[in-house]
This record gives structure tokens, C-alpha cells and sequence, in this order.
């Protein structure tokens, strides 16, 4: 006798698995966040394209426009809601170089915060392009890092590298969060 036979009407396991779940079948549902490499790319993307769209926004529609798309970005791309995010942004200095909270990131991102006087608003420096290459990318079920660099391009057609290393986790909804970000200038020897 199975389980759902025996312990579980019918009825109520139905109302507990995932709608189209087979119990004709006596299929058991299956939930699997693992996390593939296509997700962990399409994220790259997905913050690069934004990188830039809150950047063009900055410059068409003003500075506010471009606070209200980055507040987007950051509620979607970001595990804010889930916790504090390990971010440590290129250009930032002590005593404000880790941006653990929401706030921080969006200062940094678009300055306009009193809170963090030092930011001017990196995605608001006229950014055209931006692309990630990986030198590895780490997964392991509903977790990925990857190191590697990111190349963004000014308006002026000048290409600045960053290295970045980024880790992503599945939400319960099977979205990719952003939960450390770590971005620096390359060393330029001494």
C-alpha cells in the first residue's frame, strides 16, 4: 500500500503537490532548484544590460528616473529581501566599502543618498556595454559562484575591466538572487 493510499487522502495530497503533479502514477513530485549554467549566464547578462539601462536612463530622463529603475533592479537581481548581501563595490572606500543593505547598494549605484556622501552614482557614469567572461563558474545545487571579469564601456568608447566574483542562490520562487558580490580594479603593479 502506498503512502498517499494509506496515510494521505487523496484529496488533501493533491492540495499539497504542484499543480499537474502525476499521483495517477504514483509519481512522487519532485522539486529540484538546482541551479544550471544557461540561468547563471542569462543573470550575467541580465545585470549588465541593466548596468546600462540605468545608465541611459540616468542620461535621458534624469537622475530620479534612474534611482526608480535601479530600485528595480536591485529587487529583482539582489537577495536583499532574503537578508544582507555581500557586496563590496569597485569604488568604494572605508568606512562605507561593504554594501550590505539595500541602501548602500542603491547609493552606490545611483548616488543621491546623504547617508553615503562618497557615492556619486556608478551606474549613472555613461556606460554603453557591458559583458562578463568567466574564468570558472562553481555550482553546486541551488548555488553557483563565478570569478571572472566584467568589461564595460564608456561613452567615449574606453573599456574599463573590473574583476568581479559573483555567487547566486535560488529564491523559493526559482529565481536567481545575488547574494555576494565582489568587485575590484585589477592590480596595476607597483
Amino acid at each position: 500500500m502506498s503512502i498517499r493510499q494509506s496515510i494521505i487522502p487523496a484529496a488533501m495530497l493533491a492540495a499539497l503537490l504542484p499543480a499537474g503533479a502525476a499521483l495517477a502514477q504514483n509519481k512522487p513530485a519532485i522539486v529540484n532548484q538546482s541551479i544550471t549554467e544557461s540561468e547563471v549566464l542569462g543573470a550575467q547578462r541580465a545585470w549588465c544590460d541593466a548596468l546600462v539601462s540605468i545608465s541611459r536612463t540616468g542620461e535621458t530622463q534624469g537622475q530620479a528616473a534612474a534611482k526608480a529603475l535601479a530600485e528595480k533592479v536591485i529587487d529583482a537581481a539582489y537577495g536583499y529581501q532574503m537578508g544582507a548581501v555581500l557586496f563590496k563595490p569597485t569604488l568604494t572606500v572605508a568606512p562605507q566599502t561593504f554594501r550590505t543593505t539595500r541602501a548602500g547598494a542603491l547609493a552606490y549605484f545611483v548616488g543621491g543618498d546623504k547617508a553615503f556622501p562618497n557615492d556619486t552614482g556608478f551606474a549613472l557614469k555613461g556606460w554603453t556595454k557591458c559583458e562578463a567572461t568567466n574564468s570558472a563558474i562553481f555550482i553546486e545545487g541551488d548555488t553557483a559562484s563565478t570569478m571572472g571579469n566584467v568589461m564595460i564601456t564608456g561613452k567615449d568608447g574606453k573599456v574599463t575591466t573590473v574583476d568581479k566574483t559573483w555567487q547566486f542562490v535560488k529564491d523559493d520562487a526559482g529565481k536567481l538572487r545575488i547574494v555576494v558580490h565582489h568587485s575590484s580594479l585589477p592590480f596595476s603593479g607597483s
